[in-house]
């Protein structure tokens, strides 16, 4: 069994072996993960419903939040999640807790060409580490260790980061979050879901332009995020077109210092729900401006391949490759 946990939904399947291959899933749901008490809760009615039962050998599941020695609280959502607890729930030795860009990471290896688009070739061919960022509800980051012979994926919470502004704009985005919050701006609070809501409220409360009554109406009416990424999109509204710019810019410079920190020779990914929905914003040339903007390294970060994952289930089958090297020993 695996399982991708985000924020906003969850993603559960059960795969079989079929020799030293995983076959693909041969049950797969989703669940609502803001309204479920626990994660346990959703395995057990993920179990009640297979027909006939399934029984589970091995486990793996990628969550969002820092697993440390088996255990994670959530930071956007109320659970406390434990290794110990979901073992019992399955019935099994142990269960495989990792971080969920760490399950991505460990997919990104089986990705084919039709699941990425590339946004710069840089030098392609080379191996060396990798880079994995990620925005979505939150924002994840991993590494993607080359240890001369294989990938090695490295957990990260680089997404809680201070966030660093670039310019004059950021610097009074960073000042107007820093007062919103009561103090530390990270990355995520930026860089994600909310983050790009974040980023439309300050432009619109600094009269960087005029909020539209429509699109007021469909903020206050449904999910904001998606009400602003929409409007932005289609060009109707100034406002939200300018707060997805300064979006994809800054996703666009922390990318570059992740490429940077990595030293990824060997590629970054760009996973999670956001990019694949503004890929052709992605596409304009800001992003990889902010990208490559590197100062005396400049020339090494635009040699770095970049890649937009498409496939929206590489955690899911990154857990499931990871229970499935767990079992092997």
């Amino acid at each position: 069994m695996a399982g991708d946990i985000g924020g906003t939904k969850t993603n559960v399947a059960l795969f079989e072996v079929q020799g030293d291959e995983l076959s693909a899933p041969i049950s797969q749901q989703s669940f609502p993960s803001g309204k479920y008490v626990s994660l346990d809760k959703i395995l057990a009615e993920f179990i009640a419903g297979q027909h006939p039962p399934q029984p589970v050998t091995h486990a793996c599941f990628g969550i969002a939040g820092p697993v440390v020695e088996g255990r994670v609280e959530t930071p956007n959502l109320a659970w406390n999640v434990s290794d110990q607890s979901l073992a019992q729930t399955l019935n099994v030795a142990r269960v495989g807790l990792i971080n969920d860009l760490e399950a991505t990471a460990y997919g990104v290896e089986t990705l084919k060409e039709a699941q990425l688009y590339t946004l710069n070739e840089g030098e392609g061919g080379r191996v060396g580490h990798r880079g994995l960022i990620a925005a979505g509800t939150g924002l994840g980051m991993a590494g993607i260790f080359w240890d001369g012979r294989n990938y090695l994926p490295l957990a990260s919470e680089g997404g809680h980061m201070d966030f660093a502004p670039r310019t004059t704009i950021e610097i009074d985005l960073f000042r107007y979050m820093s007062e919103k919050l009561g103090g530390h701006v990270s990355y995520e609070r930026v860089l994600s879901g909310p983050g790009l809501y974040n980023i439309y409220s300050f432009l619109r409360d600094q009269k960087f332009a005029d909020e539209p009554e429509w699109l007021a109406e469909e903020i206050k009416n449904g999910d904001k995020t998606a009400a602003v990424s929409k409007a932005a999109l289609s060009g109707k509204s100034e406002l939200a077109m300018e707060a997805l710019d300064l979006f994809t810019e800054i996703y666009g410079a922390m990318a570059g210092n992740l490429a940077l920190l990595m030293k990824a020779t060997g590629g970054l990914f760009i996973g999670g729900g956001i990019a694949p929905k503004i890929i052709e914003k992605l596409k304009d040339g800001s992003f990889m401006a902010a990208f490559k903007d590197k100062g005396r390294l400049s020339s090494l970060v635009a040699s770095i391949p970049v890649h937009v994952i498409l496939d929206d289930k590489t955690a899911l089958y990154g857990a499931a490759r990871c229970a499935f090297q767990q079992s092997k020993g």
